[in-house]
């Protein structure tokens, strides 16, 4: 990976990793301290940071650091703090809003080590808009659901069912399929900066590209969504649809400052073209399936920030490879310390 004079680099015995807003990302976190393992990293460790100790990523790190919400104002400032105390050589964002915050401080951390995974601000300009990113797909020749004039569709010149949804939400909170000008009359004053979509039925995928850290799309690996809970994928498959993955490919190759994993949505309907509708500049909820069916990330931006060129194989996954989840737990001893009394009493 190309790196200015001023990025400091891991030895080749310790590489440390930082998984912002860690959350319940047990599973990524533990893909990450397995590549460090396979690449005999033997002196490094996954650092996450979180608002709450009572978070299960949190509990599962091997170290782990509270931290201010994203908007705040000394965020970067107790991030960097945080990057020199544990020599973070890699920082994963983990939710949206930390995107374009890490971008802009990238110079910062850079200089203390840490190479942010977050794209630049074109790249985030896409992920933060669902409205954004139909004109970016338009605009590169993809196929996307065409955005709908609210006035047009309440006075009865669109056809109905109609989609809509938060211009900037996320787990699909929010979103319907509207059957009716009154329903549209209803939920419109209802949806927080309301997006009207065409309605597009067929399969729904989710797309994990791999972008190297010196901006170049490496591989696609589409997730059929077979089941979701909460907004994100309980079930899912992978499958080698090649127009899936040189679309999302192509999308990926457009943008000019991508780095790392990002996490296209598309709708395959029964032309088998995919259409467009979101992306996520971030490893997706569902990512863990795709690392399972041999697309490495973690071990290959490991590889990277150690200067060297991953080995990814051709065809880069397994073909219908398939994540059942299921709950699982973190248990914490003595862990009435971590709640508020009032909770307790």
């Amino acid at each position: 990976m190309p790196q200015s004079a001023s990025v400091i680099t891991p030895s080749s015995s310790s590489l440390n990793v930082l998984l912002t807003s860690a959350g319940r990302r047990v599973a990524l976190l533990r893909a990450f301290r397995d590549a460090q393992r396979a690449l005999g990293l033997t002196g490094s460790k996954v650092v996450a940071t979180d608002l709450t100790r009572l978070s299960s990523a949190f509990q599962d790190a091997d170290a782990a650091e509270l931290v201010p919400r994203v908007t705040a104002v000394d965020y970067v400032d107790r991030l960097v703090e945080v990057c020199e105390r544990h020599q973070i050589g890699l920082i994963v964002p983990l939710i949206d809003p930390e995107l374009p915050v890490l971008a802009a401080a990238r110079a910062r951390l850079e200089a203390v080590g840490a190479i942010p995974v977050a794209s630049g601000p074109e790249t985030a300009a896409v992920s933060d808009s669902k409205r954004v990113a139909a004109a970016f797909f338009d605009r590169i020749g993809l196929r996307t659901p065409r955005v709908i004039d609210h006035g047009s569709a309440l006075a009865g010149h669109e056809p109905f069912p109609l989609f809509l949804k938060p211009e900037n939400g996320s787990s699909s909170i929010g979103t319907r399929p509207i059957h009716s000008v009154e329903e549209l009359a209803h939920w419109w004053p209802r949806t927080q900066k309301p997006l009207l979509l065409e309605l597009v039925t067929g399969v729904e995928y989710t797309v994990d590209v791999y972008v190297g850290l010196d901006g170049t799309p490496r591989c696609a690996v589409p997730r059929r969504r077979l089941e979701t809970r909460a907004g994100e994928v309980s079930k899912g498959i992978t499958v080698a649809d090649e127009r899936v993955m040189s679309a999302a490919m192509t999308a990926a190759a457009a943008l000019p400052d991508a780095r790392g994993v990002l996490t296209f949505q598309c709708m395959v309907g029964p032309d088998g073209e995919p259409s467009f509708f979101e992306l996520n500049a971030r490893f997706g909820g569902g990512a863990p399936l795709s690392i399972a069916a041999g697309a490495d990330f973690p071990r290959w931006l490991l590889e990277e920030r150690l200067g060297r060129v991953p080995a990814i194989p051709s065809p880069a996954f397994k073909h219908h490879f398939a994540m059942l989840r299921f709950d699982d737990a973190v248990f914490v001893e003595n862990a009435g310390a971590l709640l508020p009394e009032a909770i307790l009493s």
